[in-house]
């Protein structure tokens, strides 16, 4: 008698959750959340303050390439909280990260043309930015598992290059030049997901 209707131990998962630590090229979109602070530099409508007085940016990130391609993931960036600075330090660190990772700097290199790459006009610089992300797994409101972005990649990563479609695939490497293209992800309109919040943000 087979098991195929008897032992569901072999049967695909159903969960919905990319593995943690998995390497992707993300787009980032920030969902508006109307809340201005021009002597912080928070303009544009693009944070959103909680009625705990934390402010974050609402960020969504769309894979573009690879079996997760389309998949997208929400994620709050931390700007300020009532609690200290340690969420604005994260939110601080993660944005240089995405810069560094969206316009090919080091993290290590500190010339004057990394320094201004790692200087935006407002926050609608993010607005669009294409970077290589380390997909990690936290907890929504409900304790169920959810994907978020805490860290960006690097030239500095053997895989950024591949990642980011600087370098040619091992099977093309010997391809002509003008053989390589950019593939270009088509976005799916979906419903935002449940948010978790870190503690410290309330």
């Amino acid at each position: 008698m087979s098991g195929l209707w008897t032992d569901f131990n072999d049967a695909q998962s159903t969960t919905n959750v990319i593995p943690k630590g998995t390497l992707a090229k993300v787009r980032l979109t920030l969902r508006p959340g109307g809340f201005d602070d021009p002597a912080q530099g928070w303009t544009g409508g693009y944070a959103r303050r909680a009625a705990t007085g934390a402010v974050y940016l609402d960020a969504e990130y769309t894979v573009l390439e690879g079996s997760y391609a389309k998949r997208k993931i929400w994620s709050l960036i931390g700007l300020y909280s009532p609690k200290g600075p340690e969420w604005a330090n994260m939110g601080r660190s993660l944005l240089r990260g995405m810069l560094n990772s969206a316009r090919g700097i080091s993290d290590k290199d500190n010339s004057p043309e990394a320094q201004a790459a790692r200087r935006i006009n407002g926050f609608a610089d993010l607005d669009g930015l294409e970077f290589v992300a380390r997909i990690d797994i936290g907890q929504d409101t409900n304790g169920e598992d959810k994907n978020e972005i805490r860290a960006a990649i690097t030239p500095d990563h053997r895989d950024y290059a591949q990642i980011m479609g600087t370098a040619p695939h091992p099977d093309q490497a010997r391809a002509p030049a003008f053989a390589s293209s950019t593939h270009q992800a088509a976005f799916d309109a979906q419903s935002p997901a449940p948010h978790g919040r870190p503690s410290w943000a309330d």
